[in-house]
């Protein structure tokens, strides 16, 4: 079986994306506002005919999903490989305080996939995991599938489905909470996913 469309939805707004500080493996909690990004969100996503969503099992991801599949009544699994990337001892802390800490490095990651942060995760790691958790579902379901994950996942998990070259990731912009990007496959293709939209969401 093949999949031929694909849809990657962030989670909605935390605490911790308030008060502009890293998350990473962080299992920070959806603020009122995150939940009613998931509750707008719900109608569009709908649209797309998900066979099963898969989250993250970081709370944040898991309640954004969950706010989908108590009103679809689509099934739901949790996968810890679409947890986002392991920001080490950058957790917790906003770019002011890095910077101060270790200048000239939180620039320096966000432009090259193969850096990590300290005691952290490199992207192209990430996006391997994340690769892993799309061919699983690929050789089991032919429709749509839904995984809500996180922002620096699916920048990277977009830049390794397009098959760009890793220094070219940074080119992808920031995902915004609770908007989604879609690859398809062209019908009777060869294969290759198609980004159809990136960073798409409502209008509220």
């Amino acid at each position: 079986m093949t999949l031929n469309r694909l849809v990657l939805w962030r989670h909605g707004e935390t605490d911790y994306n308030a008060t502009g500080r890293m998350q990473g493996h962080l299992d920070s909690a959806l603020t009122e506002t995150g939940w009613n990004q998931a509750r707008f969100a719900v109608p569009v996503l709908a649209g797309f005919a998900p066979e099963l969503v898969v989250a993250s099992d970081l709370r944040r991801a898991r309640d954004t999903a969950t706010v989908f599949t108590s009103v679809t009544g689509i099934g739901l699994r949790i996968d810890e490989r679409l947890r986002e990337t392991n920001l080490g001892k950058w957790q917790g802390l906003t770019s002011d305080e890095i910077e101060i800490e270790w200048p000239g490095m939180l620039d320096a990651w966000r432009a090259d996939g193969t850096l990590a942060p300290p005691d952290g995760e490199m992207r192209v790691e990430v996006a391997e995991r994340a690769l892993a958790v799309v061919e699983a579902v690929d050789e089991e379901f032919s429709g749509t599938v839904l995984l809500c994950a996180h922002g620096g996942l699916i920048s990277a998990l977009t830049g390794r489905l397009l098959d760009l070259p890793v220094d070219r990731w940074a080119l992808l912009g920031g995902i915004g909470n609770c908007h989604w990007t879609v690859f398809t496959r062209r019908p009777h293709g060869d294969g290759r996913w198609r980004l159809s939209s990136y960073n798409a969401g409502t209008t509220r």
